[in-house]
């Protein structure tokens, strides 16, 4: 069996037990192709890494074999390297760590910013004595009334 492929051991085993693949389908709920196409060591035929891992787990699992054997065998086939996925930070995690206080300074300076302006308009706005003649509501009613 050492120097079978997966799915050559699969399919060994299966046979031995006597276990169509139909069986082992409605058992560990894999279709009847994908367990074919495991069968024939097809793996880029099938979803993903994630998907082909459960399915050998399952099948090996189903007809007695040891999964972790099952799992490093291909792992070995395919040359593929286990990698586990870096921890992602929520964004109140990282508002926590302190890596969101830039976005929270730039959204205060914009809040001041124009909080300043609407001060400064206030302050700067014109009021009725100080208009010119021409725009005054005063002179305006003085010359109409008149």
């Amino acid at each position: 069996m050492s120097t079978d492929t997966v799915g050559t051991a699969l399919r060994q085993q299966r046979e031995k037990k006597r276990m169509g693949l139909a069986e082992v389908s409605r058992v560990t709920r894999i279709p009847v192709c994908t367990l074919e196409a495991i069968e024939q060591d097809h793996f880029d035929d099938l979803p993903g890494e994630v998907f082909v891992r459960g399915f050998l787990k399952s099948y090996a699992q189903t007809i007695g074999l040891v999964p972790d054997d099952i799992l490093a065998r291909y792992a070995a086939s395919r040359r593929v390297a286990v990698v586990t996925p870096m921890p992602v930070a929520s964004p109140v995690h990282a508002a926590r760590e302190g890596h969101g206080r830039r976005f929270g300074v730039a959204i205060a300076l914009v809040l001041l910013l124009i909080l300043f302006t609407l001060a400064l308009s206030i302050v700067l706005k014109p009021r009725g004595r100080d208009l010119p003649p021409e725009l005054s509501c005063r002179d305006i009613a003085s010359h109409v009334i008149g």
